[in-house]
């Protein structure tokens, strides 16, 4: 991961910006720069992934304009070679490829880069420009100064000294002359669905997710993956170990008693034969880390500071024990074939809605969670699920195939892969289990009584009513609320709602997040 930040004018004192900037140092501890851009300033904090020489260093400039860029843009090399011979790269990084790009294609690049980032430039004509994504996997904000002059950052507490409001940057958007225009909307569907034989369907599955896996191999540091032991990461990881030929390095973590997922990651994990680590976690460990996990994140929501516990304290392991740089994750698998409550949705069009709301939310739940826990020790997340052309691919799959009428939730995802035999049955026929509870179902009860220790019920009446937006209606929902405004007061607004089964459908309206309270859990937490 990188940091960046871009100020539409200087109207601030130069410290006090700089001061915001160094709030995210940890995404990039290599290198900083700070300059002049316009009237304006661009900053960059640098971790080295990919050419990592000084002459990868940002902000790049070419022909008087200015890009700053966290993020992989895949493919690039094809690109640079085809472009070496009308300009002068100087370094190996892919984001060298940017301003050429830009001066070519101007605004409609950023619809043709396939690529996970969050990119800042200074235009000579246009002034600051700024655009992100299609589902947001890097992150970028937004607010205004007290001149209304604008600024984008990483993160929200980039920005929490000096801007009154603080929103998200909309993911498949740019922004430019005080307007953000769409460019894509990866979600929606445009003509008619993938129809055809199971056969074909899961044939396009497959391919896609291999050719996601290995374009996010391309690295020139060392790269690992986080497994732990459920569909998604093990086809990651099981894809992977097949495509290098080698042993790869995996890693776990559960908590020390009742962690379902650490025999199964192990299972997984010998099964692939890879270099497997197991990291254990206390009640002490997630209670005393609670507060730096939800200043890491920016979000009050339960269900994304649940999973971030763990998530945060194997990064953590990694960042302090070896020397890798990059994970491969297995998020936004769920969003795309279904959790365990879209076995709920009562037609397909519903289930095709829930997905597509899923997919639009997604930086402000599973993939801020994978980003800041990973970012935050100096660690860059790549997402091979999150890979546009296979997302684009699934979205547009007959709603009626992905529906669970089979028995086993996300069968077309196990289905693809069953002939090729990379997994044990076991893992790739599992049952899904929600991952704060996999990594021990006495994590979130831990959560739980240290929050009804901390108030009263009268305490909690009293206090629950202080916010008027998205009030906590649990003890545990208002420790997250209230130590998230200690870091970042009135912005609340950041994150949509509570990450919640559709209350609409029968059988999800529930008053936990936690896929165990529904009565389709079954076997999936053992």
């Amino acid at each position: 991961m990188c940091s960046i930040i871009g100020f539409q004018r200087r109207s601030i004192p130069l410290e006090l910006a700089k001061r915001g900037f160094q709030e995210t140092v940890s995404r990039g501890p290599d290198m900083s720069r700070f300059v002049e851009a316009g009237e304006g300033w661009l900053g960059f904090h640098r971790l080295a992934i990919m050419g990592l020489t000084p002459e990868g260093m940002q902000p790049f400039a070419l022909d008087g304009n200015m890009a700053v860029c966290n993020g992989e843009l895949y493919g690039f090399r094809p690109v640079r070679r085809r472009m070496g011979k009308k300009y002068d790269f100087r370094s190996d990084s892919d984001c060298e490829i940017i301003l050429p790009l830009y001066r070519e294609l101007g605004l409609g690049m950023f619809a043709r880069l396939d690529a996970e980032f969050a990119m800042i430039l200074y235009d000579e004509k246009l002034g600051l420009v700024a655009a992100r994504d299609p589902i947001g996997i890097r992150p970028l904000y937004y607010g205004y100064l007290s001149d209304g002059s604008i600024v984008f950052a990483s993160e929200p507490k980039n920005l929490t000294a000096f801007c009154g409001r603080i929103l998200p940057f909309p993911p498949g958007h740019y922004w430019v002359g005080g307007k953000f225009v769409r460019y894509r909307d990866i979600a929606a569907v445009e003509g008619e669905y993938i129809s055809g034989s199971l056969y074909q369907i899961c044939a396009g599955i497959r391919g896609r997710l291999i050719a996601a896996v290995e374009k996010r191999l391309d690295s020139d540091s060392p790269v690992g993956f986080l497994l732990s032991g459920g569909l998604d990461s093990s086809l990651v990881c099981a894809i992977a170990a097949r495509i290098l030929g080698k042993k790869i390095r995996t890693f776990a973590i559960g908590m020390e008693k009742d962690a379902i997922d650490l025999k199964y990651a192990r299972e997984a994990a010998d099964f692939i034969g890879s270099d497997h680590t197991e990291v254990y976690m206390t009640p002490e460990d997630v209670i005393g880390n609670l507060e730096t996990v939800i200043r890491a994140l920016g979000t009050w929501d339960i269900t994304t500071v649940r999973a971030s516990m763990g998530m945060y304290l194997v990064c953590r392991a990694i960042h302090e024990t070896t020397d890798i740089r990059v994970l491969l994750t297995g998020e936004i698998s769920d969003e795309l074939f279904g959790y365990k409550y879209t076995d709920f949705a009562p037609s397909a069009e519903e289930f095709q809605a829930e997905a597509q709301k899923r997919v639009r939310e997604l930086h402000m739940y599973d993939v801020l969670r994978a980003d800041r826990c990973i970012s935050v020790n100096s660690l860059e997340a790549r997402v091979p699920f999150g890979d546009l052309g296979f997302v684009e691919y699934v979205m547009r799959i007959d709603p009626e195939l992905k529906m669970n009428k089979y028995g086993m939730g996300k069968y077309l995802l196990r289905k693809a892969f069953e002939a090729d035999a990379i997994l044990p049955e076991s893992i790739l026929w599992r049952q899904k289990a929600a991952f704060s509870d996999a990594v021990g179902h006495s994590m979130v009860d831990d959560l739980k009584d240290y929050a009804g220790r901390v108030y009263t019920d009268a305490e909690f009446e009293k206090r629950r009513r202080r916010y008027a937006y998205r009030p906590p209606f649990t003890k545990e929902s208002l420790l997250y609320r209230e130590i998230f405004e200690k870091y970042y007061p009135g912005q609340a607004e950041m994150i949509a709602d509570y990450w919640m089964p559709n209350p609409a459908w029968p059988g999800c309206r529930v008053s936990d997040p936690s896929a165990r309270v529904l009565s389709n859990y079954g076997e999936s937490g053992k």
